[in-house]
């Protein structure tokens, strides 16, 4: 999966948008509870999934090479570059100048970045010119998209 190479929107692309309600209880994927059925507080989705603003930025992913960790083609991730890339998590990352986004995993002493479609082969860091953007956070889906 590779990342389209313009950042989305601004700086700040959520910069002026006003809190949206929010249920105070959690959605059930089972039978629904009619007491839970009321609104009770505000969400800021910026400041829900933006930790620290001036390390954070948005981006769309591209291809499906990620689809196994919930990351579709034209998803917007929220990406953190003040977080350390450890193995395991999903980060951003320039390899041999391209951008990606992938899992970063270790195997004995070597680094890899792994895909989570098994249609795609781990692809080895070493001797490659790299540099991590930063950990991927949170990742914003549109379900309607993959409607028909």
């Amino acid at each position: 999966m590779s990342l389209t190479a313009s950042f989305v929107g601004k700086a700040d692309p959520l910069a002026g948008f006003q809190p949206l309600p929010m249920f105070t209880s959690a959605v059930r994927a089972g039978f629904p509870s009619p007491a839970d059925d009321h609104l009770d507080t505000e969400l800021d989705l910026h400041s829900y999934v933006v930790k620290r603003p001036a390390a954070t930025y948005f981006v769309r992913a591209e291809g499906d090479s990620m689809i196994g960790d919930g990351i579709h083609h034209g998803d917007l991730l929220v990406v953190d570059r003040s977080l350390e890339a450890l193995p395991g998590r999903i980060i951003v990352i320039a390899v041999d100048g391209e951008l990606t986004v992938k899992k970063l995993d270790r195997i004995g002493q070597r680094t890899y970045l792994k895909a989570s479609n098994p249609a795609y082969k781990p692809i080895p860091l070493d001797g490659r010119e790299s540099h991590v953007w930063g950990v991927v956070t949170d990742v914003i889906h549109n379900v309607l998209r993959s409607l028909p």
